[in-house]
């Protein structure tokens, strides 16, 4: 990481702590002690292990929607790609860093720069759907929950239903009329590389328009020939989201608190949508402080800090250190490679 990307890192990791000390500082009373004695560890084990299965879920949509394409990623390549991405999204709003990563991954697996996209941005049409589907479920069957929970909640969701539907028709706008989007990435390019030679900007727009039609054929390919890597998308996508909502009533029963199943699911749907709002680093400080301010209506205020810092340690900071192991494989990966076809870089002079 270089020094900027270690700077979001302590910012988000430092909110993220700021804010977990204050919310321990106002719910911890003389009942907490009473609640750390009953935490059972093979339960807080468990959270783990399904975060872990979360993960697996998601490497298999990134390989079968590949493999739909045409491309074989393996398994654990895969999924080293998306510890990978964990980091990165850990960082920055709404987790968008780890979508330049997972396309940088698929690329280096021989996947085309267009298709790469192609199926990185298909992987948040299909989260988005998923997200606005659950939503719509759990406010017709689980009725009760939510209005527990408010209308702050609805109205949000109802808002995310609107974001979900926009973005789809941008992106059914984008693959119809690539010409448009040529022109707009033109106009960017042009005004960011400003300062550069005339003969460098016109190969990069020339790469750009290439892989441009590359990611409208890639995208055309899914919705017409590919349909498999979408339904296998959509399969993968709700199991992953189905098995993250399930881990926060995992870390509910090891804390020897009921599941909460149902409240939880939708809480956690609230909280997954919040999360994909651009507003803080890794939504460092949203996650924790949503979290406390819901599960503060069903579960004793002694409790409620230490389950948002063991459900923070286990989808948020676990994230990072699987995050920082894939990165040092990926760097071992890329030595070995410049080393074996000897184009490494000269070290840089010493001072």
């Amino acid at each position: 990481m270089d020094k900027s990307q270690l700077k979001w890192l302590y910012i988000s990791v430092g909110f993220s702590l700021a804010v977990l000390v204050v919310i321990l500082l106002l719910t911890i009373n003389e009942n907490t002690i009473t609640y750390l004695t009953q935490i059972n560890p093979w339960f807080l084990l468990l959270a783990f292990l399904t975060h872990l299965l979360t993960m697996c879920f998601w490497a298999m949509r990134v390989k079968m929607m590949a493999g739909s394409l045409g491309y074989r990623v393996g398994f654990w390549y895969s999924l080293n790609l998306v510890f990978a991405n964990l980091l990165a999204s850990a960082i920055t709003p709404a987790q968008a860093g780890g979508e330049p990563v997972r396309v940088h991954e698929l690329y280096k697996a021989n996947v085309p720069l267009g298709d790469a996209t192609a199926v990185v941005i298909m992987e948040r049409v299909l989260d988005g759907i998923a997200l606005a589907a659950l939503a719509a479920f759990s406010m017709i069957v689980l009725t009760d929950q939510w209005k527990q929970l408010g209308t702050v909640s609805e109205i949000m969701v109802f808002v995310t239903w609107i974001f979900v539907a926009g973005c789809l028709f941008l992106f059914y706008l984008a693959i119809r009329r690539p010409d448009v989007v040529k022109r707009v990435v033109a106009r960017c390019t042009r005004w960011l590389t400003r300062t550069w030679e005339n003969s460098r900007v016109e190969s990069l727009l020339v790469r750009a328009d290439k892989e441009i039609d590359n990611f409208q054929g890639s995208t055309v390919r899914f919705v017409h020939t590919a349909k498999g890597g979408l339904v296998w998308g959509m399969i993968f996508t709700l199991l992953y989201w189905v098995s993250e909502i399930i881990t926060a009533s995992l870390i509910l029963v090891g804390l020897g608190q009921p599941p909460l199943i149902l409240e939880s699911f939708v809480i956690q749907l609230i909280l997954a949508i919040l999360m994909m709002l651009p507003l803080t680093p890794g939504s460092s400080g949203i996650a924790e402080v949503g979290a406390t301010s819901m599960y503060a209506l069903f579960l004793p205020a002694g409790v409620v800090g230490i389950f948002v810092v063991l459900w923070r340690i286990v989808l948020y900071y676990f994230n990072i250190a699987l995050g920082i192991l894939s990165s040092i494989i990926i760097v071992r990966r890329e030595a070995r490679a410049c080393l074996e076809e000897g184009n490494c870089p000269p070290p840089p002079p010493s001072t």
